[in-house]
């Protein structure tokens, strides 16, 4: 029933695609992030959905009427420019038959990142955009956090098996990168139930992340409540709900999970971690003896045999810094780095020129909820090879979209007029006292 279910949403949902792209890109962010085919048991979970969905999206791109050129940014450019670097890195990759074969499963990504950034354009457009990813990987929140609940934390909670978000501490990260998006649709609903359904919604992809025994994911949560609660109104409301409702989870949890999180302080001691190290510090060697790194599908024994520390511990990058120095060297860093950067400063830009603005506060709000998601990937994503999980990448086609809507909002425009002549006026005196003191009285 699973099957075919999948199968039918997508066939009845090919023709608003081939209608208008958006509906392609929406149905690529659902298909590519949720995985729902890979909860099928028979024909779907090898049935080429995403090749259909991609293929029908860029058949409408190219008859549709709508113009969708790629918005030229910081962030596009510097995007274009890391994709363009790992077509460089890619020939002269270290183990060229896997590289390519990674090469091909990465550019595809890229290829529909870039579509949903052509095609996501309105408002609505944008909260369809985080609609869909708060339900692709919210579904496995809730599932998680029940399970939570009824095992009373005993057994891991994972992701579903051959994605991204497989592996217990991707799915942790997923959920908490989650949850700021949720908080940002919860005050969008008309509906007191709603309202709290969300809540429920979010409780339960917490208790998830706490179910998949990722120390990651725990560290990246705090970092990711401490910024939402700075940007809070209410502070001491949230201080207190915090005070109450943290401690609750934490002691929930079995005693076996308090002592796997007690390895944070003792990571010496910890095989897991001390691996991590070795894998960081091969891919430090490597990009300092290669240039271009050592291409994609470079954690392999001789990799580790010539630039590891402990050759025979053998792992994966478990770190998304990590992976892109090691794999495309300091130059692949530097621009993914400045990717992150850019993203941030347009967020910070939204939210900035959002105020004073009552219709414009979606757009701050939304801003400051992705920056929240950002940082909890920037912390969790220190310890796991995600490099090139799409999400991240479609919360920069948001901020992309929603800096364009603030940016042509008439408001906004008056309101940087006006700080332009405010600070020109201010400055004028300024400089012709300087050229007084200059040059002296004048001599008759």
């Amino acid at each position: 029933m699973r099957d075919i279910f999948v199968t039918l949403l997508v066939f009845a949902g090919l023709p608003f695609a081939l209608r208008r792209p958006v509906y392609g890109g929406l149905m690529w962010v659902w298909i590519s992030v949720m995985n729902p085919h890979t909860q099928g048991w028979s024909f779907a979970p090898t049935f080429p959905f995403a090749q259909l969905i991609a293929a029908v999206t860029l058949i409408s791109m190219i008859k549709s009427r709508e113009k969708n050129p790629l918005p030229l940014t910081p962030i596009s450019v510097t995007l274009i420019l890391l994709v363009l670097w790992m077509n460089v890195t890619t020939p002269f990759a270290l183990f060229p038959n896997a590289a390519w074969f990674q090469w091909n499963k990465v550019m595809k990504i890229m290829l529909m990142t870039f579509v949903v950034m052509m095609v996501i354009r309105q408002r609505e457009d944008v909260r369809r955009l985080v609609w869909v990813l708060v339900i692709s990987l919210g579904y496995y929140g809730v599932k998680g956090g029940m399970f939570t609940l009824r095992r009373g934390g005993n057994d891991r909670v994972w992701g579903p098996i051959g994605t991204f978000i497989g592996d217990n501490n991707a799915l942790a990260l997923a959920l908490i990168m989650t949850i700021p998006l949720m908080y940002y649709l919860m005050h969008d609903l008309p509906k007191r139930w709603m309202r709290y359904a969300m809540l429920a919604a979010m409780g339960l992809c917490a208790m998830a992340a706490l179910g998949t025994y990722s120390r990651g994911a725990l560290l990246a949560i705090v970092a990711m409540l401490i910024f939402m609660w700075k940007k809070s109104r209410h502070k001491l409301a949230g201080a207190a709900l915090l005070t109450a409702l943290v401690p609750l989870a934490l002691l929930f949890m079995p005693e076996q999970w308090g002592a796997r999180m007690d390895t944070i302080a003792e990571y010496e001691a910890d095989h897991s971690a001390m691996g991590r190290l070795n894998a960081w510090h091969m891919a430090f060697n490597c990009a300092r003896d290669r240039f271009l790194g050592g291409g994609f599908a470079m954690y392999e024994p001789m990799t580790f045999a010539m630039y590891a520390p402990i050759p025979s511990d053998v792992h994966a990058a478990h770190s998304i810094y990590f992976q892109v120095l090691g794999e495309h060297g300091f130059v692949g860093l530097f621009l993914y780095l400045m990717l992150g950067f850019f993203t941030w400063r347009h967020a910070a830009w939204i939210v900035r020129h959002s105020r004073g603005h009552q219709d414009l506060q979606w757009a701050a709000s939304l801003a400051a909820m992705i920056q929240a998601s950002l940082i909890g990937f920037a912390v969790g994503g220190a310890f796991l090879s995600l490099l090139y999980w799409d999400v991240p990448y479609y919360l920069m086609a948001a901020v992309l979209a929603t800096r364009a809507l603030v940016r042509a909002h008439p408001g906004v425009i008056d309101t940087d007029r006006q700080r332009t002549r405010q600070h020109s006026r201010l400055s004028r005196p300024e400089v012709e006292s300087a050229q007084t003191r200059r040059t002296g009285p004048e001599v008759k």
